[in-house]
């Protein structure tokens, strides 16, 4: 990973969900560019993994990744994926990076029913949970453990028409992101978040029109949209006890400007 030091993360376990494609794909291969071995859960299937997250992978590298999969957006899901991860880690974890995560669909708030409510609460809040709570006692055996959630934008501004299950569901991560911070301290576990803006990724595809996209970019001060390349680096910053062991309870905002606070 370009501007930091390829064994950073040398003889570290990382956990990194919504890793087959994306920002989540991004991320693992920034871990791996940067000696650390990666359990990463890759999604319902393996399909966007070739694509994305093994395109062009240092053979090296691939030697210290497990792949998994498992569908996240059943309310189980979290607690079947841990019962995969905790046998590979031999009591320790050091970073865990709850990722996986999406909007499931534009939906206006007049057609809002229980079944929609339920699916973006399974994907992006109840399988966080249970993920995170099964892993904590690895978590506490680690070297500098720390957590880093994806929340979003959409958590400060509300999004944009139709997804405000979604933005609400972000705005639980970031609060719950600074709730464990406060309460893990004591066992030295770091709880951050990275809150991307609009990444060109898979997300903005299905859910934004090219026309919405061209807006926003040109409304962004930087003048471009972000990629998941972007994202990256303060998800490997915000795991370093050495780059950021002082930083806890913080959300991190990447969006080129889109927000500034």
């Amino acid at each position: 990973m370009q501007g930091f030091d390829r064994n950073l993360f040398s003889g570290r376990t990382i956990v990194v969900t919504g890793a087959g494609r994306g920002i989540g794909a991004a991320v693992a291969r920034a871990f791996l560019a940067t000696g650390g071995r990666v359990v990463a859960h890759a999604g319902r299937t393996l399909e966007h993994a070739e694509a994305d997250l093994l395109a062009d992978l240092d053979p090296a590298h691939r030697e210290r990744l497990v792949l998994l999969t498992e569908d996240l957006g059943t309310p189980a899901g979290g607690a079947r994926l841990a019962r995969q991860i905790v046998p590979l880690l031999d009591g320790r974890l050091d970073v865990l990076v709850n990722n996986a995560g999406t909007m499931l669909g534009r939906v206006p708030a007049e057609t809002v029913d229980t079944a929609q409510y339920d699916a973006v609460l399974d994907l992006n809040i109840r399988q966080v949970v249970a993920l995170t709570t099964a892993l904590l006692p690895a978590l506490k055996a680690g070297r500098e453990p720390a957590i880093v959630n994806t929340t979003s934008i959409s958590a400060r501004i509300g999004g944009s028409p139709g997804s405000s299950l979604y933005s609400a569901s972000k705005a639980f991560i970031s609060t719950w992101t600074r709730a464990l911070a406060r309460e893990l301290a004591p066992d030295g576990i770091r709880v951050n978040a990275v809150s991307p803006g609009t990444i060109m990724t898979d997300f903005h595809r299905r859910y934004s029109s090219r026309e919405k996209l061209d807006a926003t970019a040109a409304a962004i001060p930087l003048k471009r949209l972000g990629t998941p390349e972007d994202c990256a680096p303060s998800y490997l910053f915000l795991a370093s006890g050495l780059l950021s062991g002082y930083i806890t309870g913080q959300v991190i905002e990447v969006n080129g400007g889109q927000l500034m606070i």
